[in-house]
């Protein structure tokens, strides 16, 4: 029922053809390649998990290697120095003098021309500093009747002393006054002003 083919070769028959196929695989292999296949699906459909963050490595703290015989260094504590407080600075003085009264001498006494008097009065230190050899009493006004710049009586502040000069009464009959002042180291006037009134005839 067949023909021949071109070149003389007889065709293969419908059944022929059939058991020419390859085989079918086995049921199990099947199974397993379906198995597969489900797998595969699942994880293509699952959601990825997040990535792990990249934490770098800390690198070690340095160690210093000792040599031999070398000691190792234990560091110590040194308490920063306390402020000593400053000494609050002290006040200056201040200087003060106040007549007390005439010791000698007293105003308007009547001398004779040329007589010689020794004047003294009666004064407190009536300031904070204590007067020294740097405290003058100096003439400031009438007659000098020859004396001249003296220093000031030594005293403690608070305490009275005695000032006393020398003078020589005018030749000339008449009143006369001198009038004297203390000066302070800084060479100011200080304190009240004493002076000495006579009368020559």
């Amino acid at each position: 029922m067949w023909g021949r083919c071109a070149g003389g070769t007889r065709p293969t028959s419908f059944y022929g053809l059939v058991n020419r196929l390859p085989p079918k695989p086995p049921k199990h292999a099947e199974y397993f390649l379906a198995v597969c296949l489900l797998v595969a699906w699942l994880q293509a459909c699952s959601p990825s998990p997040p990535p792990t963050p990249f934490i770098p490595p800390k690198a070690p703290p340095p160690t210093s290697a000792l040599l031999p015989g070398e000691t190792p260094l234990i560091p110590t504590f040194t308490p920063p120095p306390e402020a000593t407080p400053s000494p609050s600075p002290t006040p200056p003085c201040t200087d003060g003098l106040a007549f007390i009264e005439d010791i000698t001498i007293p105003d308007g006494t009547v001398v004779l021309p040329g007589a010689s008097l020794e004047k003294g009065w009666l004064v407190q230190n009536s300031g904070s500093c204590n007067w020294d050899a740097r405290y003058r009493l100096k003439f400031v006004g009438g007659l000098e009747m020859g004396a001249s710049e003296q220093a000031l009586y030594p005293a403690r502040a608070g305490t009275q002393a005695t000032l006393r000069i020398s003078f020589t009464a005018p030749q000339e009959p008449g009143e006369y006054t001198t009038a004297w002042q203390a000066f302070g180291p800084d060479g100011e006037p200080f304190g009240d002003t004493i002076y000495m009134q006579i009368i020559v005839q």
